[in-house]
């Protein structure tokens, strides 16, 4: 089991969740956050002066899968997020190890879905 994390643009959420249902994956959690990569946040110009803004809105995905669906997923949200420019995001795949479904107490990776 893995736990993939995704940090797209919010502008992307909509092509990636398309992508992640052509691939038989529906569950997961959507978390509006705030972050700066390479792009280094918003840059604006206040009297002619650069300025270094804020920190930019991201969309942050958590997708619980079993092995089989690991790199499907993986190329879905790429495939959904890509650009082509810097501040596409990331993505990040960590061991996941247990799951627990609390409606049934099943666990493992039948719990995942």
């Amino acid at each position: 089991m893995k736990l993939i994390i995704a940090i797209i643009q919010t502008h992307k959420l909509e092509f990636v969740k398309r992508e992640l249902e052509a691939v038989d994956v529906n569950l997961m959690t959507v978390t509006n956050v705030l972050g700066q990569g390479r792009q280094k946040g918003v840059t604006e110009i206040y009297r002619g002066a650069k300025e270094a803004g804020g920190l930019l809105n991201k969309v942050r995905l958590d997708i619980a899968v079993n092995e089989d669906f690991v790199e499907p997923t993986i190329k879905a949200i790429t495939k959904g997020a890509h650009t082509g420019n810097v501040g596409d995001g990331k993505i990040f795949i960590v061991d996941l190890l247990e799951c627990v479904r609390i409606s049934s107490a099943e666990r493992g990776s039948v719990a995942i879905g």
